[in-house]
């Protein structure tokens, strides 16, 4: 078992509430641990500070871009970050790993393991499965866990005062709360055919060996609902290891590989396409952002010149102020909690970026993009129509009216939902076209008919209108109400 030597630090810093444990000593109570999740509600994905009250060094588990978070954690608590670990190479967010030891100095840990195709081509130091990483009195154990990727380690968190047992495992995109990682990211990512099978063999026996350790381990996953790494995850932070083998499904197929192998390839949602690009630059060296941009505010003569020049324009208002009126050739992504996810989704990465965004919304914008590796962007706007610009109004039509419209001959319905949604219920007639694949499939698209687009909600059937009327369809209309608004209306309708 090798033993990652006790890194002598510079300063570092970062914020939050501190979970931490107390152990009794004559009488009197002293903490020993720091303990904190960081989550990213914006992509459903987690990250860990956990220190040493002794020490004063801490070490972050996957961290994300703006790496701002965990300096003022450490600032806030008095520690040093002296390590900077990953659970894997991630497909769905750009890691601040190297960020973050840029600027603090700290060691950087990754995985050794996976192969030669797997390793990361940057400097760092290298973990194996059994190595040991010392802070103070605490202990974290790398265990190599393949099958979500094949270079997944999971980190157990051991405190020698109260058991030689690992008390807490970081389970990075291996383990989550009433889910598994599923294994065929890297063929549907990466384009990797034929790593699926594998994939779900070796997640079945990191499975047989993570179920032999204390029934009582505490599970911290590195994602929960929300995220594309699993199937059903819960949007529980934490487990326990006996909770998931009594509640987990992926526990339960002690002795039959054959059939965990079927159940988790089975129903796996489509990935985003950004995963692929975030996979290679998760693997390489990439531009480092040690603060979150400043992108500057555009005057109008600016914004013009832009835009005449062929720049995409975003704009991230919600779907009721631009009905009241939008830049022509914008792609409307509304700056929610999903806002990066579509963002890198639907737009290519070459493309010079100009925003649409209140001043007060900007910052959480950026961050949202820093953090999928979205950093091209020019500038951006918050008032259009100072502009001098003709702006185009949507064409939304309500329940009413779509009942009359859609079962005309010249009429084209398009359900943007993804498939699993189309196929779990859907309106007669409509074609399913799921978003991230609709300007890719626009010669499915007619241009002598009236074309409908409808989702769920309608975010996204608002995002599909944009695409079409930057690709010079005219006469489009928005469902806004989509599926729920079918739905409300009569139950009995959705397959008639």
């Amino acid at each position: 078992m090798k033993k990652i030597k006790k890194h002598q630090h510079t300063k570092l810093q970062v914020l939050a509430v501190s979970l931490g444990i107390l152990l009794q000593t004559n009488g009197a109570f002293a903490q020993t641990l720091f303990f904190e999740r960081v989550f990213d509600e914006s992509l459903a994905q987690a990250s860990y500070v956990i220190g040493s009250l002794k020490t004063r060094e801490a070490i972050v588990i996957d961290p994300k871009r703006d790496i701002d978070t965990y300096l003022k954690i450490a600032e806030s608590n008095n520690l040093q970050i002296t390590r900077v670990a990953e659970t894997h190479i991630h497909a769905d967010f750009l890691s601040g790993s190297q960020e973050l030891a840029t600027a603090t100095g700290a060691e950087l840990l990754l995985s050794a393991a996976g192969g030669k195709e797997w390793q990361y081509e940057f400097d760092h130091i290298p973990l194996n499965d059994g190595d040991r990483i010392d802070m103070g009195k605490l202990l974290l154990q790398v265990m190599h866990t393949p099958g979500h990727t094949p270079e997944s380690i999971t980190f157990l968190l051991i405190d020698p005062a109260i058991s030689e047992k690992p008390q807490k495992a970081l389970t990075g995109d291996f383990v989550f709360v009433g889910d598994v990682g599923r294994p065929d990211l890297l063929e549907m990512a990466s384009g990797q055919i034929g790593t699926a099978e594998e994939g779900a063999k070796q997640l079945y026996r990191s499975i047989q060996r993570f179920s032999e350790l204390p029934d009582g381990l505490e599970i911290w996953p590195g994602h929960s609902a929300g995220s594309f790494c699993g199937r059903s995850l819960s949007d529980i932070p934490q487990s326990t290891l006996k909770q998931e083998k009594l509640l987990n499904k992926a526990f339960q197929y002690h002795g039959d590989e054959g059939g965990f192998v079927d159940y988790v390839l089975d129903g796996q949602p489509s990935v985003p396409t950004y995963f692929a690009v975030m996979k290679q630059l998760n693997k390489a060296r990439h531009p480092l952002l040690i603060e979150i941009p400043n992108y500057p505010k555009l005057s109008d003569e600016a914004f013009l010149r832009a835009w005449k020049n062929g720049l995409q324009v975003v704009d991230t208002r919600n779907k009721d102020e631009v009905a009241n009126g939008f830049i022509p050739g914008s792609v409307h992504i509304e700056g929610s909690k999903s806002f990066a996810t579509w963002v890198g989704s639907l737009l290519d990465y070459q493309q010079q970026l100009i925003l649409v965004v209140e001043d007060e919304r900007l910052e959480a914008i950026t961050r949202q993009l820093m953090r999928i590796g979205m950093d091209n962007i020019y500038g951006y706007v918050s008032e259009i129509e100072r502009l001098g610009i003709a702006l185009e109004r949507p064409d939304i039509i309500d329940l009413h009216t779509f009942k009359a419209l859609k079962n005309k001959n010249n009429v084209q319905v398009i359900d943007v939902r993804t498939e699993a949604e189309y196929q779990a219920g859907h309106i007669q007639g409509a074609e399913n076209i799921p978003l991230p694949m609709l300007e890719a499939n626009l010669n499915k698209v007619s241009k002598e008919k009236q074309i409908i687009v409808h989702c769920q909600s309608g975010a996204r059937s608002a995002v599909a209108y944009s695409i079409l009327r930057k690709h010079g369809f005219e006469n489009i209309s928005n469902f806004s109400g989509g599926m729920n608004a079918w739905l409300a209306k009569d139950k009995e309708r959705l397959h008639q």
